[in-house]
């Protein structure tokens, strides 16, 4: 319980304070599947302009005269097919509050920690649980977006919706951002063994390992994002924890949108042209990804599995996220007890 300040005048407003926070976001979630929640979903996010940094002269009129009118029902047909039934959510919300859950467990230790999750997108927002985090007496929040590697589109937009709320309080709590922790030993002993976990229950060998990344625009690097480069160092990091080669291991980015160019090679071609060239058996994996997703579950282990089937491969392995696996856990437990050190 946060401590409460006593004595206090006759209706003076309850105060609470000497907590500290942990607030952990992923990018998002729609309610459900049908038109209106992807509409409403798809809305916040492409309007987001760390996400599409066209003028909105120009991109309004398409995401509202043509996007959202199309868009929504594909989405949603695509959400159906990896939709958690049984709580009737995304597998993205289940695995975030898990995450919370079971961070909160392990921060048992540290009495005045209180651990919250939320979305930057729908439902439960960041600014919802920063007020959640201050009603129960939170005088600093530790804000972790989960991304192990920086983007503007991803950690940064984050950061920007919480200094926002702040923005809108007269009495503002303490905030840290976590930074990225895309080469992190932790984070590269947990995929390593996660790799070597998930093919420990196959009785075949991929010849290539395929780390699949999420894409953004060329544009964006060259303006000086340094995803790219993060991405890289994961990716080198985690070849070399696992002895491979760059003859059976390499690196690719998916879910490009729009007419740009994205960073490439595109995961998609990649896993065509080597089912095209005789490659027979391929594991592929998505190390950015810290909870599967609508990106790793439909984009990667169905549609890209398809692709590669289709053109002649004959063995296709999808190693799931960290999600909250013992491993996963560790990471962000290490991670946030790390960039709690002065406030615990």
């Amino acid at each position: 319980m946060a401590t409460e300040l006593s004595p206090l005048p006759t209706n003076h407003p309850r105060v609470t304070f000497g907590k500290v926070g942990v607030l952990l976001v992923n990018l998002g979630t729609p309610d459900g599947t049908d038109y209106w929640p992807m509409r409403r979903y798809l809305a916040e996010f492409l309007s987001d302009k760390r996400v599409i940094e066209w003028s909105r002269l120009y991109w309004y009129p398409i995401l509202y005269g043509i996007v959202l009118n199309k868009r929504p029902q594909k989405v949603g047909k695509a959400y159906e097919e990896i939709w958690n039934h049984e709580r009737n959510e995304s597998y993205l919300r289940t695995y975030t509050r898990s995450q919370g859950e079971l961070m909160a467990a392990a921060l048992k230790d540290l009495s005045n920690v209180v651990v919250d999750w939320g979305m930057r997108y729908g439902q439960p927002s960041i600014a919802s649980k920063i007020d959640a985090l201050k009603e129960q007496g939170c005088e600093k929040i530790l804000l972790f977006p989960l991304y192990p590697q920086y983007a503007a589109s991803t950690t940064a937009t984050v950061n920007d919706k919480a200094f926002e709320h702040l923005m809108k309080l007269r009495w503002q709590p303490a905030i840290r951002t976590v930074p990225p922790y895309h080469d992190d030993p932790a984070y590269i002993e947990a995929l390593a063994a996660s790799v070597r976990n998930h093919l420990a229950t196959l009785d075949w060998e991929p010849e290539m390992l395929i780390t699949s990344f999420h894409g953004i625009p060329q544009s964006y690097f060259k303006k000086g994002d340094p995803y790219y480069c993060h991405c890289q160092k994961t990716a080198r990091l985690l070849r070399e924890a696992l002895g491979r080669t760059e003859k059976n291991f390499m690196i690719t980015f998916q879910s490009r949108f729009g007419p740009e160019e994205w960073l490439q090679p595109y995961t998609d071609k990649t896993v065509e042209k080597l089912a095209s060239e005789g490659v027979k058996r391929i594991a592929v994996m998505n190390p950015g990804f810290v909870s599967d997703c609508l990106e790793t579950l439909e984009e990667i282990a169905g549609e890209a599995g398809e692709i590669f089937l289709h053109n002649g491969g004959e063995k296709f392995t999808h190693i799931p996220c960290l999600n909250d696996s013992v491993e996963g856990m560790n990471v962000l437990e290490a991670v946030v007890r790390r960039e709690l050190q002065g406030w615990v």
